[in-house]
């Protein structure tokens, strides 16, 4: 004890000196704007690095799991792409129609390939930070999704990354509709398991079983109809008796996310603009 007493007085001006530059670097980043802007915008820079590195390393411990669902993804598309093959021939189109058909598919968006570096499960409005951003052509308001199903949508962006407000946020609130009908309702998430979320305000006259896949609706600037959301694994009357809740099975495992693409739809931002012209 006091072998430290002699230390801290042998130092007192040093340790006073760096009390005093501290609380000068508080005050300067504090109270002047330019200050502070730069300081964030150095730190977000590092602090994305950082989680640029850690991602990368524990992208590979899940490449397993990641493959085995990318498998089972596969083999639900190729069952798809039988069915609508089959249903399309049934209602008598020839190949040229169906050739059309599939060159006018990829001019309806463009898809962005990016990386989840950051993510979180147990807060009320959780986040994820991808390590790409406005540089690439990524800008907010994009949908974005993986190998399952639909993740989220693009919040913000700086020039390498972006935020994602994915489904397991209050905010988000995506059109979505029973997969084969026109019956749709906004996808909610209630704080708790990340594995589930409730499908709001569908009819009651809607017809649906339990196990029924659930799609994006396509009634937004953001996602294109008919992206995989999830199953109908329960259903309740809403509080009001007036539509159905269903608590809706995510197809999305968002525990051991990974790999995403970001949608950006043709046409998006005239619609945008036309919708806001509206509003006001």
């Amino acid at each position: 004890m006091r072998n430290l007493l002699s230390f801290l007085i042998k130092y007192n001006y040093w340790f006073l000196f760096l009390l005093l530059e501290a609380a000068s670097f508080v005050l300067l980043f504090r109270f002047n704007y330019y200050q502070q802007s730069v300081f964030f915008t150095s730190a977000n820079s590092v602090t994305g690095k950082v989680y640029d590195v850690s991602g990368t390393f524990t992208s590979y411990f899940h490449l397993k799991s990641t493959n085995e669902d990318l498998l089972d993804r596969n083999m639900w598309l190729e069952q798809r792409v039988a069915f609508l093959e089959k249903t399309l021939q049934m209602q008598g189109l020839d190949s040229v129609k169906l050739h059309s058909l599939e060159r006018l598919q990829p001019e309806e968006y463009r898809i962005y390939k990016a990386n989840v570096i950051k993510n979180s499960l147990n807060r009320v409005d959780n986040y994820i930070t991808l390590d790409e951003g406005s540089s690439e052509g990524i800008r907010s308001e994009m949908g974005v999704i993986d190998a399952n199903g639909v993740v989220g949508i693009v919040y913000k962006t700086s020039a390498n990354y972006s935020i994602v407000i994915p489904l397991l946020n209050s905010k988000s609130s995506i059109s979505c509709k029973i997969a084969g009908s026109d019956y749709f309702g906004y996808l909610k998430w209630e704080y708790g398991d990340s594995r589930f979320a409730y499908l709001r305000d569908l009819p009651r006259h809607a017809e649906f079983n339990l196990g029924d896949t659930v799609v994006t609706s396509g009634y937004s600037a953001v996602f294109p109809a008919g992206i995989m959301v999830g199953t109908v694994d329960d259903m309740s009357d809403s509080h009001d008796g007036l539509s159905y809740l269903l608590k809706i099975k995510l197809a999305t495992d968002f525990g051991k996310l990974n790999n995403v693409r970001v949608i950006a739809r043709t046409g998006q931002e005239e619609q945008k603009m036309l919708e806001k012209e509206e509003k006001k």
